[in-house]
């Protein structure tokens, strides 16, 4: 009876091992497939076939994460955003029927995921490398339920967005409530079939939108990430999707890394590396007012002019000016603390840290911010609404648009009163006295001085002080009380020009700016004293020097020489061509070419020049002073190449000009002609160049040079 007994103990004991290895069996512990009769609890996990992604519990949340081989802390995927039950309490079966369910460890119902019926059996459901989890009929594998068209809040290649038409189904991404809370939140992320693009609402308000093109999403970049699109819209539904492209760079195990994006708490969207989430903030670009990459502006009361937005402060802040906003449903995300407080006038901002499970802290009041490096580990992060600048920026370009039409106003006056102050010198007669020129519009940046003035800087128009003489009268050397040398052009009673050169010359003079012009400071006209200031020029005129004895022809060498002819011919160039005024010179000899210190040229005296409109091909003289064109100019050459004034007899048997002479010598040796105080430092190529352009100019006018091409040569 002994044995017996002990035989029966030992079967007892080998039956109760085969029901408790049988049950252990059917606690799935790592595999990619779920059979009728498995069960997945807290401790078990379903795995892909190569390991990328793995479905298990996580404390009460049924989810899809990317594998241990690639960590991330986000679910692709929650099967029950709402848990009802304790942490690793819960346990998914699936039956003969193909009911996929989460039940408690007793085999209560808690949630159905999926409801199979009779006729489906042996379904099987596997979690495929896709990160899609697909229940399948074994016989005709025909696809009863997949988690693809269940989609949370991440995006996965090959998983749509879009819409059903047959059966009216959305398939649109889903934000958390909070970072720690998986409930469905504010934001929404669906494909605009109309628009063509993805947009973001907020609790149903556009909040953000893709581009046709996708151009406000900087994470997807489909150049480095290697993606693309895919649009597909017909008479059953429209949707979007991505695929990820698998080469050279992108391996299958490199793809989870760049393979997903998910729609964030707080309206962001972000993406994955290997080092955790990269987000695209569209919480602080979307900010209120900017309609700037995508961002919808924010609906709200006529306090939030345009401009306002939020900006992320660090700050102490005045308790009295902290009140609450309270909600017993629990249902508030940080997104909707900010909408309230946009919605609210008197709300400055609100508290990101404050425990959104009792509500929304905000504040109306002064605030003091700080710099990270200056924190006390007592501040408070808050969300400010920063007013506007629309307002300072509207202002300031009203007051430099009025300063601009202040400007151009003053502007536009001073050139009229100049042009009148202009037309009345030159079509008047009368001598003016210094008072009324003083205050009748003289705007051409001249002074206008006193016969007082002029006679002391001249000690009283003394012959010391006298330089020469020419037409227009006595030139004199003057020095005023702060040491400022000038050189005074009177009019002379016994002149040959009168008034109107001298207003000619006064006119022309102001209105030119060139370094080779010589420059004039002002002018007295007072009485019947007629007065032009320029400024002192130590070397006097060019006649002085080429026409002077061979010490005083030698001083100019030929590069000097060379260097008068270059500035003289820029000179009139500026004047023929790159003036505000087109003026022909006129009287151009080398008595009205002064010397500065450093030898170099400037063309003086005006008073027999003439305007003319650049339409005009001749001007309109008045007095015959030799051709207008460049026959001055070519004389002058020659007298600086030679040395001899051209109204001199150089042949008495044909009576021939320095012109003349130069054309008889041009013919047999033209090197003759050059003057023998420079001989020895002429330079051939550039003698024989300015004799022949110089013979050019004085030819008949149609045959002439212009100064730009004497200029080019």
């Amino acid at each position: 009876m002994a044995c017996k007994a002990g035989t029966f103990v030992s079967y007892a004991a080998l039956l109760l091992l085969l029901c408790i290895f049988s049950y252990c069996i059917s606690e799935v512990s790592t595999t990619d497939t779920l059979n009728p009769g498995d069960r997945l609890n807290s401790s078990g996990r379903l795995v892909s076939r190569n390991e990328f992604f793995e479905l298990r519990f996580d404390g009460n949340l049924l989810g899809i994460w990317f594998s241990g081989r690639y960590p991330s802390g986000h679910p692709v995927w929650l099967a029950n955003r709402n848990p009802t039950f304790a942490n690793d309490t819960g346990v998914l079966t699936l039956d003969a029927s193909g009911n996929l369910r989460i039940v408690h460890t007793n085999g209560d119902l808690i949630q159905t995921i999926y409801s199979g019926n009779e006729s489906a059996t042996n379904a099987t459901a596997a979690l495929l490398d896709s990160g899609n989890l697909v229940l399948n009929e074994t016989n005709s594998m025909q696809v009863l339920w997949q988690s693809f068209d269940h989609p949370t809040d991440t995006l996965l290649p090959g998983m749509k967005l879009g819409i059903n038409y047959k059966t009216g189904e959305i398939l649109s991404l889903k934000s958390w409530l909070r970072a720690d809370n998986a409930s469905p939140g504010a934001f929404t992320m669906e494909w605009e079939p109309n628009e063509e693009q993805l947009i973001i609402n907020r609790r149903g308000r556009r909040f953000w939108s893709s581009g046709t093109s996708y151009e406000n999403i900087p994470l997807l970049d489909q150049y480095n990430n290697n993606y693309k699109f895919n649009k597909q819209s017909n008479a059953d539904e429209s949707y979007v999707s991505f695929s990820l492209l698998v080469g050279k760079k992108f391996t299958p195990e490199h793809r989870k890394e760049v393979s997903r994006w998910f729609l964030d708490y707080d309206g962001s969207t972000c993406g994955t590396e290997t080092n955790g989430k990269v987000c695209y903030a569209l919480s602080q670009f979307c900010d209120g007012s900017s309609t700037e990459d995508g961002c919808a502006k924010w609906k709200g009361p006529k306090c939030r002019r345009h401009g306002t937005k939020f900006k992320k402060r660090i700050a102490n802040i005045w308790p009295a000016s902290i009140y609450f906003y309270h909600d017993a449903s629990n249902n508030l995300s940080f997104a909707d603390c900010k909408q309230l407080c946009w919605q609210d006038c008197k709300c400055s901002g609100v508290d990101e840290k404050y425990n959104l499970s009792y509500g929304c802290r905000f504040y109306n009041g002064s605030y003091r911010t700080y710099n990270y490096d200056d924190l006390t580990g007592n501040e408070e992060i808050f969300y400010v609404i920063i007013p506007g600048i629309w307002i300072a920026i509207a202002v300031s370009t009203t007051v430099i648009v009025a300063l601009m039409c202040i400007y151009l106003y003053l502007r536009w006056r001073r050139l009229r009163l100049e042009e009148n102050f202009l037309k009345e010198l030159m079509t008047s007669d009368r001598p003016s006295d210094a008072n009324e020129l003083e205050n009748g519009g003289n705007r051409n940046n001249l002074q206008v001085y006193s016969a007082a003035q002029i006679k002391t800087a001249t000690n009283g128009f003394s012959l010391a002080n006298k330089l020469g003489e020419g037409g227009f009268g006595p030139v004199y050397k003057g020095k005023f009380a702060q040491g400022q040398e000038i050189a005074v052009k009177r009019l002379s009673r016994r002149s040959g020009q009168g008034l109107v050169e001298f207003k000619n010359e006064l006119i022309l003079i102001a209105k030119l700016q060139h370094s080779n012009l010589v420059r004039l400071l002002g002018f007295c006209v007072q009485s019947e004293e007629k007065m032009l200031v320029y400024e002192y020029l130590p070397n006097k005129s060019l006649d002085f020097f080429i026409f002077g004895d061979q010490s005083k022809r030698e001083l100019l060498d030929w590069n000097k020489r060379f260097s008068i002819i270059d500035g003289i011919s820029q000179g009139l160039l500026y004047l023929h061509k790159y003036s505000r005024l087109r003026i022909i010179h006129r009287d151009l000899k080398a008595s009205n070419i002064l010397l500065d210190k450093y030898m170099n040229p400037k063309i003086s005296d005006f008073g027999m020049a003439r305007i003319f409109r650049p339409e005009e091909p001749e001007a309109n003289t008045i007095r015959v002073v030799g051709t207008y064109r460049c026959i001055h100019f070519g004389v002058l050459v020659l007298e600086v190449v030679s040395g001899k004034k051209n109204h001199s007899i150089y042949d008495f048997d044909r009576m021939l000009n320095l012109i003349g002479y130069a054309w008889e010598l041009w013919k047999v040796d033209p090197l003759k002609l050059v003057d023998l105080a420079i001989m020895e430092s002429a330079v051939k190529d550039q003698v024989l160049k300015c004799i022949n352009v110089s013979l050019l100019c004085v030819k008949p006018i149609k045959r002439q040079p212009t100064m730009s091409m004497f200029y080019l040569c």
